[in-house]
């Protein structure tokens, strides 16, 4: 019987969070920044009052439906790959750790903005690829989606990132990309259930539980805690 991958998961959320608000876009949710913040968005001063959640609920909500279709794309082809090399405990950790890296940057370089989306998450998995093309452990036939091949992806998103009136937020891109580095380099790029010792598997199956109930206690906060 086929795993279900977590890459797969995630999709489905970030779907399923969108087409509930298109639905809520036909009722009395008109304006369209309220509608992004009462699902999730991510904005300086309600995180700075207490609703840190915000950071974690951003990383699955979308403008649009342009918006998910391009992030879909991404995240269904550097998650595939980064889930297959990396296993699905690594995966998930690696990709809720640097999305939350990348709205931290967020939050404290365009802290009046209202954020949302992957890219920041996304840009972590890019790191993580990127950084493998340069280690040892590198398996031969992954060298067409790591290290210099994906440079000029990489330098052409930042510059694109940084001209005028192209909306994109390069804090959560460079916050979520590096911390990917980061992580990359210091992860061993193969599946947990493969580490040497059973612990290592343990710990990683733990983290990734513990995020995984992170994200749904954000959710719940969002719900009944939130004052949109």
């Amino acid at each position: 019987m086929q795993r279900i991958r977590i890459t797969h998961v995630i999709l489905l959320i970030n779907v399923g969070i969108t087409i509930l608000m298109m639905i809520a876009r036909l009722g009395y949710f008109r304006n369209e920044a309220y509608l992004l913040l009462k699902f999730g968005a991510q904005y300086g001063p309600l995180v700075a009052s207490g609703e840190w959640y915000r950071t974690v609920t951003a990383i699955f909500v979308h403008g649009g439906i342009l918006h998910l279709l391009f992030n879909s794309y991404a995240l269904f082809y550097f998650g595939s790959v980064v889930e297959a090399i990396y296993g699905p405990e690594k995966f998930i950790v690696s990709y809720l750790l640097t999305g939350l890296v990348g709205n931290i940057a967020t939050h404290l370089l365009y802290y009046r903005s209202v954020s949302v989306g992957a890219s920041g998450a996304i840009f972590g998995l890019v790191g993580m690829l990127f950084i493998l093309g340069f280690k040892r452990e590198a398996r031969f036939y992954a060298g067409a989606v790591t290290g210099y091949a994906l440079l000029p992806m990489i330098i052409f998103n930042i510059v694109y990132g940084f001209l005028p009136g192209s909306n994109i937020n390069n804090a959560a891109h460079l916050g979520g990309f590096f911390s990917g580095v980061l992580l990359g380099y210091l992860i061993k790029p193969i599946p947990s259930i493969y580490s040497r010792t059973r612990s290592a598997f343990l710990a990683w199956r733990a983290a990734s539980i513990a995020l995984g109930i992170l994200v749904l206690y954000s959710f719940m906060m969002l719900v009944f805690r939130s004052s949109v």
